[in-house]
């Protein structure tokens, strides 16, 4: 053994790779391991190495330091497993483009290494690992990894546009690694909201060779502007080529739920939660589609699952508790179904949750036929929303709400919460289909449709008199009238970009205010909080950055001042414009 140690030592050497100033992360409960990984490293001369022998410890110093190299072993004990830590890394981006992430692990079984490759290591290592095979697959990925290193400041400005465009200019300096650029390039684009450009990218690459990443990246953007058919042919035809390409199996299934084709989607997730198991969003979503079908079996045992894996991770979701409450509902358990609610609003607090488990609660008592617990949940939730009527929940929240309100006998506070919903949305035609339906169901169709139209007057005037006041130069009495409009309609994009690019027009032509560029970079924030991945997010976000003083690095001051204060912001995945 020690004449390979010898020799990939040389090679390291030889590769001219500076390994004593990088900064190391070792991962593993075992201290011995810990141990001999750190001796592994301190071979290639490396100085700055930290240990972590849990995943909650690791992910304080992830929190901390930006690593070059993390080694993480796959089973850590209590806690966070390596797949969790490594997804949580991914989420809140605390690895740069160019960090190298090795899973280590005694693990074989394909759930494991499944689970882990979701959230794409850099390489998956199995143990028993000699130090020679460590320190040559370290060096390998080091180099390939590299080509991303000018690409890391824009990523961690959030500049996704910038960090794009150097992704394309390496290309040229580095030939043999043009795939792996054009692959970051489109995730980048897709980030900052250029769809049509990630989608030529795909083109690209898939006129090279048919990699299934281009395939299903250009199967999203298909689905996503409404080519339902071609998307579903594309994930299909991924999955004919590789059977554990797990991503296209998810998409498969989003396709066919929008196209209202839910048993086809049931079949898919099904597959799919049996290949990859590991995965909350899967679990929940196989959770909610088995409910949607009646499929109780099947949906107790995927919430059950999805509250097991959720445990330790970042996506762990109140989604999983109110769904088997609702199951337990139907089984006629309320007993089980109150103590799950109740764990609920235990762990996961807040008002908005207190409010989803009051609606669960009383969706389970009226599906179980207590009529009286259901009104009596009804009148709670009647209550709340009068203590408090200037503030209104999430969007889905008050169609539930407004469902059980009505069925439970209640017409005034149902009423206000559709066309809370409605000014909020007054120009998304499907969710105004779905609130027409609850309007149906309550034998309201009339009168639902004129409320309806009379909330999207109401929003679409209240926007256009902040735009007009725009557009005529006074730029004060615009922004505060949106400020106005943000206050009585939060949840309306509309409103919400366009007093983002007012305040833009007034630093543009009046000079830079810190306090109003804040004051813009908190409300896209708010925006990507609600539906991440908005095309004028990433446009407006470029225009304050460029506006800056300092360029990208006080629009990215900003926005981590605002991850510090509300948690990270969500991965920006899908971009429509307004």
């Amino acid at each position: 053994m020690g004449g390979d140690i010898m020799t990939s030592m040389a090679n390291h050497a030889e590769s001219g790779i500076d390994w004593e100033e990088k900064r190391y992360l070792i991962i593993d409960d075992f201290v011995g391991i810990r141990q001999l990984l750190r001796e592994s490293l301190r071979n290639l001369g490396a100085k700055h190495i930290d240990q972590a022998s849990s995943g909650g410890e690791a992910m304080v110093l992830l929190a901390k330091t930006r690593y070059d190299v993390v080694l993480c072993d796959y089973n850590l004990g209590d806690g966070k497993n390596g797949q969790q830590v490594l997804e949580e890394a991914r989420i809140r981006n605390l690895m740069l483009p160019s960090s190298v992430w090795l899973m280590v692990s005694a693990e074989k079984s394909v759930e494991s290494v499944m689970g882990a490759a979701e959230h794409q290591p850099d390489a998956y290592i199995i143990k028993p690992i000699t130090e020679a095979v460590l320190l040559t697959r370290l060096n390998r990925v080091w180099v390939k990894k590299q080509i991303f290193h000018e690409i890391d400041q824009a990523f961690a400005d959030k500049d996704y546009l910038r960090a794009a465009k150097l992704c394309g200019e390496q290309v040229a300096h580095h030939p043999l690694h043009a795939i792996d650029l054009l692959r970051m390039k489109a995730t980048l684009l897709l980030k900052a909201g250029e769809v049509d450009q990630a989608g030529v990218v795909y083109e690209q690459v898939l006129q090279e060779r048919d990699y299934n990443w281009a395939r299903c990246g250009l199967g999203k953007i298909r689905m996503a502007d409404g080519d339902l058919e071609s998307a579903r042919l594309m994930f299909q035809a991924v999955i004919a080529d590789n059977r554990f390409y797990i991503d296209a199996f998810d998409q498969l299934a989003q396709s066919f739920q929008l196209q209202g084709k839910t048993e086809e989607a049931f079949d898919v997730l099904q597959k799919a939660a049996k290949l990859s198991p590991n995965s909350v969003p899967r679990q929940r979503s196989l959770g909610q589609t088995a409910l949607k079908l009646g499929n109780i079996p099947v949906a107790e045992k995927a919430f059950r699952k999805c509250i097991e894996i959720g445990e330790f991770s970042v996506r762990k979701t109140v989604d999983a508790y109110l769904g088997l409450a609702r199951v337990c509902g139907q089984k006629n358990d309320t007993k089980e179904a109150i103590r799950l609610l109740n764990a609920a609003v235990h762990q996961f607090g807040g008002d908005q949750v207190t409010l989803r488990a009051k609606i669960t609660e009383g969706l389970v008592y009226h599906e179980s036929g207590d009529f009286r617990r259901a009104r009596k949940s009804g009148d709670e939730l009647e209550a709340m929303l009068a203590d408090d009527a200037r503030q209104r929940p999430d969007t889905e929240t008050c169609l539930d709400m407004a469902t059980l309100l009505f069925a439970v006998g209640v017409k005034e506070a149902p009423v206000n919460l559709l066309c809370y919903v409605t000014r909020n949305n007054h120009d998304n035609a499907a969710l105004l289909d779905d609130v027409q339906k609850i309007f149906d169901r309550a034998r309201m169709t009339d009168e639902g449709m004129e409320l309806i139209r009379n909330a999207r007057l109401e929003a679409a005037e209240m926007m256009n008199r902040g735009v007009l006041l725009w557009k005529t130069g006074k730029l004060a009495e615009a922004i505060e009238w949106m400020r106005v409009a943000r206050r009585a309609l939060p949840h309306n994009m509309r409103i919400l970009f366009n007093s983002a690019q007012i305040i833009i027009s007034e630093l543009q032509q009046n000079g830079y205010q810190r306090g109003l560029a804040d004051e813009a970079i908190g409300v896209l924030m708010h925006v990507d909080s609600l539906a991440p991945g908005q095309q004028r997010f990433a446009q407006l976000m470029e225009q304050l950055a460029m506006l800056a003083p300092m360029s990208g690095v006080v629009a990215a001051a900003a926005a981590s001042e605002y991850e510090a204060a509300n948690g990270p912001v969500p991965e920006s995945t899908r971009f429509t414009s307004n």
